[in-house]
C-alpha cells in the first residue's frame, strides 16, 4: 500500500490516526486543498465541488473543518448539488491535507491578509515539493505577493496571488478571478478557477478568470478592481444625497428612479442593489431601513492601497482617492454632529425643473463613472511599466463582466475601445467615451455647480469634473508652481522654448524688478 508514496505520505501513513484517515485513502487523490473555512473559503469549496472537483479542506480550528463537512447533508440542493458531500473531506493537520493532493499539489489559501498568510506558507514549505502550487486567494497587498512570489521561487515551489471578487454569493455560484504569479503554474489551476468562476457571454460560456501577469499582477489588478468599486459607490451615494436633499425624494421615488437607470447605460450590480435596498422595511423600528442605517462608512484597506500607490506612481488617481476620503469623513461622526450646530451654509432648496435635474444627475453619474474607469487603467499602465507587467487591458475588462461587484454593462465598450487601440492612454481619448461625455457635460457641470451651490458636498462627483478639466488643457499653471520651487528652494525649471529635460535656474531676488 505504501509503494510510489512520497516521504510526506509514508510519514502521513505513520503517525495520523483520525477517523477520516481511511476515507482519504479511498478517495485519494484530490484535486485541491482549500486552507481557510470562513464563509468565503467554504463558499469558494463548495463551488469547486459542485463542479466535481474533490477537494481536500483544512482549518487551524478543527471544530470549524468538522462542523462545515458534517453539515453539508443538511444544507439546500441550490447550495449542495447531487454529490457534492462526497468531493469534500476534511483534514485535520497540514500534513493530512498535503498527503491526500494529487501532484503537483494545488493549495488554495483563504485565510486573512498579511501575517497569517506568511505564517501558512512557512508551514507549509516543507511539507510540499518542487513544483506543487500554492494559490493566495485572499485580499493580499500587490506587494507581498510580489515577495512572496520570489521567495517561492527560489524555493522551488510555484505561487499565484489571486483576486477573487463577488462576496460570499459570487464565491459559491461564480466569481470573477484575477490570478497572477508564476507563469508556469498557470495550466496546472486553469480548469479548477475557470470553471468556477462566472460566465458571460451570448451562451454564458466565457470565464470571467484569465491569466493576468507575473508576480503581483492579479492582485494590483482585483486592487484596482477595489479602488473602482470604492468610486462607484462613492457616486452612486452622491446621486442618491442630491435627490433626496434637494429634491426631497422619498425612498419609492428613487427606487423608481435607480429602476430605470439600471434599464439603461448605467445597468450594473451597484445600480441594482441599490434599486433593491429602497424597498426594505425596517423590521425593528419604523419607516425604511436605509434611513435607520448610521451614516459611518468602513473600509477594509483596498481603496486605500490604490490611493496611496497612485501617489508612489505619480499617477492622479483623484476620484478614488476622494472615495477613500469621504469614509474617512463620514468616520468623523460624533465632530460633525457638534460641527453641525455651529457652521452654516447656503438653504438647501431647488427651483428648477425637477424631471430635468434627474435627468442631469444620471448624466453626471455616467460621466463621472467613465473617468473613474479611466484612471483607474492610467493606473494600471503605469503599474505595468513599473514591475514589468505586460497587462492586457481589454481582456482585464471582460474578467469585470461578471460575478464581481463592479460588473456593468459598458465593461464591453472599454474592451472595444481597447481592441481599437490596444496601445491607448487614457479611456476619454476614444471615441465612445470621448463622445458619451460630450453629451453628458452640460449636465455634469449643471449637478456640480448646483451641488456647490445648495452646499451639498459631492467630492467624488467634482473630482471627476476637474480631472477632465485639468486634462483636457494643454497648459497648467504649474510653470507658477515651478517658478516658486525654483525661488525658495533653487530647484530650477524647463523652459517652453528649449528641449525637454535641459533645466535652468533663476536668482529671482536679483532679477525682480519693481512694478
Amino acid at each position: 500500500m505504501n509503494s510510489g508514496l512520497t516521504n510526506h505520505e509514508v510519514s502521513f501513513q505513520k503517525t495520523v490516526h483520525t477517523p477520516n484517515f481511511l476515507t482519504l485513502i479511498l478517495h485519494m487523490p484530490h484535486d485541491i486543498g482549500l486552507i481557510g473555512l470562513a464563509v468565503m473559503g467554504q463558499n469558494l469549496v463548495l463551488n469547486m465541488a459542485n463542479h466535481g472537483f474533490s477537494v481536500a479542506v483544512y482549518n487551524r480550528t478543527a471544530t470549524v473543518t468538522d462542523d462545515f463537512v458534517g453539515g453539508l447533508a443538511g444544507e439546500p440542493a441550490d447550495k449542495v448539488h447531487e454529490g457534492t458531500a462526497d468531493r469534500i473531506h476534511g483534514c485535520h493537520s497540514l500534513e493530512e491535507l498535503v498527503a491526500a493532493l494529487d501532484r503537483p499539489r494545488r493549495v488554495m489559501l483563504m485565510v486573512k491578509a498579511g501575517g497569517p498568510v506568511d505564517a501558512v506558507i512557512e508551514q507549509l514549505r516543507p511539507l510540499l515539493d518542487e513544483g506543487d502550487i500554492i494559490i493566495d486567494g485572499g485580499n493580499s497587498d500587490f506587494r507581498d505577493t510580489n515577495r512572496r512570489s520570489k521567495q517561492l521561487r527560489d524555493a522551488g515551489l510555484l505561487f499565484i496571488g489571486a483576486g477573487v471578487s463577488g462576496g460570499e454569493e459570487g464565491a459559491l455560484k461564480g466569481p470573477s478571478i484575477m490570478p497572477g504569479g508564476h507563469n508556469e503554474a498557470w495550466p496546472h489551476v486553469k480548469d479548477v478557477l475557470q470553471s468556477i468562476s462566472a460566465k458571460v457571454g451570448p451562451n454564458d460560456d466565457i470565464p470571467c478568470c484569465d491569466w493576468v501577469g507575473e508576480d503581483g499582477a492579479g492582485h494590483y489588478v482585483k486592487m484596482v478592481h477595489n479602488g473602482i468599486e470604492y468610486g462607484d459607490m462613492q457616486l452612486i451615494c452622491e446621486a442618491y444625497f442630491i435627490l433626496r436633499q434637494a429634491l426631497g425624494l422619498s425612498n419609492a421615488d428613487l427606487h423608481e428612479v435607480f429602476a430605470e437607470w439600471n434599464e439603461g447605460e448605467l445597468e450594473s450590480y451597484l445600480i441594482e442593489i441599490t434599486r433593491d435596498i429602497f424597498t426594505v422595511k425596517d423590521s425593528i423600528g419604523d419607516g425604511d431601513l436605509v434611513d435607520a442605517i448610521l451614516d459611518t462608512a468602513k473600509q477594509k484597506g483596498t481603496g486605500k492601497w490604490m490611493s496611496q500607490h497612485a501617489l508612489d506612481l505619480g499617477v492622479p488617481t483623484t476620484l478614488i482617492t476622494e472615495a477613500v476620503y469621504a469614509r474617512c469623513l463620514s468616520a468623523q461622526k460624533d465632530a460633525r454632529v457638534r460641527a453641525a450646530e455651529l457652521l452654516s451654509g447656503p438653504e438647501v432648496r431647488f427651483n428648477g425643473d425637477r424631471a430635468q435635474f434627474i435627468e442631469d444627475v444620471r448624466q453626471a453619474l455616467y460621466a463621472s463613472k467613465l473617468c473613474s474607469y479611466a484612471q483607474g487603467f492610467v493606473q494600471l499602465d503605469a503599474a505595468a511599466e513599473e514591475f514589468g507587467w505586460k497587462l492586457d487591458n481589454g481582456s482585464i475588462a471582460l474578467l469585470w463582466r461578471g460575478g464581481c461587484i463592479i460588473r456593468s454593462r459598458f465593461l464591453q465598450d472599454i474592451k472595444a475601445a481597447f481592441d481599437n487601440n490596444p496601445d491607448l492612454e487614457n479611456l476619454l481619448l476614444d471615441d465612445f467615451f470621448r463622445s458619451a461625455i460630450d453629451k453628458a457635460q452640460p449636465s455634469w457641470r449643471r449637478v456640480v455647480s448646483t451641488a456647490i451651490e445648495l452646499g451639498l458636498p459631492v467630492p467624488a462627483f467634482s473630482a471627476a469634473l476637474t480631472y477632465y478639466d485639468g486634462y483636457r488643457q494643454a497648459r497648467l499653471p504649474a510653470n507658477l508652481l515651478q517658478a516658486q520651487r525654483d525661488y525658495f528652494g533653487a530647484h530650477t525649471y524647463e523652459r517652453i522654448d528649449k528641449p525637454r529635460g535641459e533645466t535652468f535656474h533663476t536668482d529671482w531676488i536679483r532679477e525682480r524688478k519693481p512694478m
